[in-house]
Order: C-alpha cells, then structure tokens, then sequence
C-alpha cells in the first residue's frame, strides 16, 4: 500500500471515529437544532419536508464514505438521523427516476462525469461495506433519468498503475 493510500485509510477512519462521536452525542426526541448544528456545523441543504419537518443533509463526499440526513420535527427536536449512503438506500434506486430524485434519495454524490458522446451522466457515491471501500454508480441519459445502477469496488483500490 502506498503511503497515499495509508494516509487516506487514516484520515477516513479520523473522521469516521469522530462522526461516531458526534452521532452519540444527539439522542431522538431530545437533541434540538442547536444541539445537532453545535455537532455537524451547517447542513449542506436543507429539505422542507410535507409534514413541517426539515432534514439537514451533512456529507462526507467526495473522500467520506457517509452522507448523514438528520431530521428536525416540527417540534424543533431531532426525530431521526440516519446515514444514506447504504444498500437499503441504494435498492431504491430504480430505473425512469430523475436526478433530483436520486440526489435527495443519497444525497450529494463525491462525483459527476458527463459522457457527452454517450449522452449519459454517471454519479458516484463513495461508501464503506466492512472494511471494503465500494463505489455506488448511478447512470442517467440525457434527459436525466436513471438507466442503471450498480455497486462496485472503489477503482481506487483496485487499480494497479502503470
């Protein structure tokens, strides 16, 4: 392994020890807004949700392996906190979905590549399995719709140079 490599290997287990900190430290019902803004600072997005509830969205993209959603209720407390970035969530991918769609579903991917010949864009999530670093790779066409889906090694780490 490269000293790159171990470094990274380092820094992402640094960061995924210190979300796992931060996570313990909010508890559903109790944790208000603050509370969760005082652990994981701003949210990258907010989405409003039909019920008055709002879901901050926090990412670990584009080296992270965890897109954290966190939903505060209407009653200004944390209901629910849940990492997306997972085959539960991945499995909800369908074939026909639009981007926006996809992008609210594992909130913001590490990557967008335009394939303009090809009239196709692909997204990857980068994600842990274990300790197997993995890739979800998601393929829309030109009108932004989902044409497939799919879960593989991280190309980084299966990649032999040259």
């Amino acid at each position: 392994m490269s000293a790159w490599a171990l470094a990274a290997l380092l820094a992402l287990g640094a960061l995924a020890g210190c979300d796992q900190q931060r996570v313990a430290k909010l508890e559903e019902g109790v944790a208000s807004e603050l509370d969760v803004m005082k652990q994981f600072g701003t949210p990258l997005d907010i989405h409003r949700e039909a019920d008055g509830s709002r879901t901050f969205e926090y990412t670990r993209q584009p080296e992270g392996v965890a897109n954290y959603f966190i939903t505060i209720g209407p009653d200004g407390k944390m209901s629910a906190l849940r990492q997306v970035l997972a085959p539960p969530y991945f499995a909800k991918v369908q074939p026909g979905m639009e981007q926006a769609a996809v992008r609210r579903l594992l909130g913001q991917p590490a990557l967008k590549t335009p394939f303009a010949l090809k009239k196709e864009e692909v997204w990857d999530w980068r994600w842990q399995e274990g300790q197997q670093r993995k890739v979800f790779r998601v393929t829309f066409d030109q009108a932004g719709r989902v044409t497939q889906a799919a879960s593989l090694d991280d190309p980084r780490d299966t990649h032999t140079g040259g």
